[in-house]
């Protein structure tokens, strides 16, 4: 690769990506880096309003070439609205070059506590999180993979969890559901490659500890802003010695989409500040 291909490498102009999830707080940033970089961006929720903060923050960018954004409902555990949603993006942005699966999250239901054994987990709210994050990963790429398959050519980003390599205490159901997402990651890489096209690319990026307002108060005292029991021991297993912020996702985001990845496929790539390295000792 010359110097003018690494240029353009991050240069996503009429590239057209689905992030689902694309209202929170991680798929979020990754929406507003990718519409930045030129690529035609849809924001796939099933509470599309909760992307209007990101609409006024797309709004704001001042800089020439930025690509187009559009808002559409899609629940990831109904097909049918997912193949609704791939004709409305079609339409208005263009076939779809890359997916990221970035809904997902866990219930205080389906975690173990002080108040709540293993033994009284409830099974409901178990498979909620289990059909959440891997059934909501699987039948995106079901749905906007089918088209990849058909024109040879594709990147799908998956979002793991350190919780995948490590099981935290606690977060059984997402612990279980993200290591599926792992496994499901790899395998997907090797079927679309050996059976449709080796230009279709599979990968996860396993994010380390982000706060998000799912577990912000895991981490911090609601009341003093204190790290938490929970929050100290997180920080103490992370050689960086602190949180991460969702920008710090976005380098391995842009890679893994772009050229620049184009013989990378089947990995998981922890951005944890080490945490997966490190053994306590």
């Amino acid at each position: 690769m010359d110097l003018t291909e690494i240029t353009l490498t991050y240069n996503f102009t009429g590239h057209t990506v689905v992030i689902t999830g694309g209202a929170g707080i991680l798929g979020g940033e990754m929406a507003c880096a990718l519409v930045g970089c030129g690529a035609n961006v849809a924001i796939l929720d099933r509470d599309p309003k909760l992307a209007d903060r990101l609409i006024e923050r797309i709004k704001m960018i001042d800089k020439p070439g930025i690509g187009k954004v559009a808002v559409v409902y899609g629940d990831v555990l109904k097909k049918e609205t997912l193949i609704k949603a791939e004709e409305v993006i079609s339409n208005e942005l263009g076939v779809v070059d890359s997916l990221i699966n970035a809904a997902g999250g866990n219930r205080p239901t389906a975690t173990t506590g002080p108040d709540l054994s293993f033994f009284d987990l409830d099974i409901e709210a178990l498979r909620g999180v289990f059909d959440l994050n891997l059934l909501g990963t699987i039948l995106p790429c079901q749905v906007f993979g089918r088209g990849m398959a058909q024109r040879g050519e594709g990147t799908i980003l998956n979002i793991s969890s350190m919780s995948a390599f490590r099981p935290l205490t606690r977060v059984l159901g997402y612990s279980a559901a993200k290591a599926g997402i792992n496994n499901f990651t790899r395998w997907l890489a090797v079927h679309m490659a050996q059976e449709y096209s080796p230009r279709i690319r599979v990968n996860a990026i396993a994010p380390g500890f982000f706060l998000t307002e799912q577990n912000r108060y895991l981490m911090l005292d609601k009341d003093t802003g204190e790290l938490t029991s929970r929050g100290k021991a997180v920080i103490a297993h992370t050689p960086m010695r602190r949180f991460g912020t969702p920008d710090e996702l976005v380098g391995a985001v842009l890679w893994l989409l772009s050229p620049a990845s184009s013989f990378v496929t089947g990995a998981v790539i922890p951005i944890d500040g080490g945490f997966d390295a490190y053994s306590g000792v």
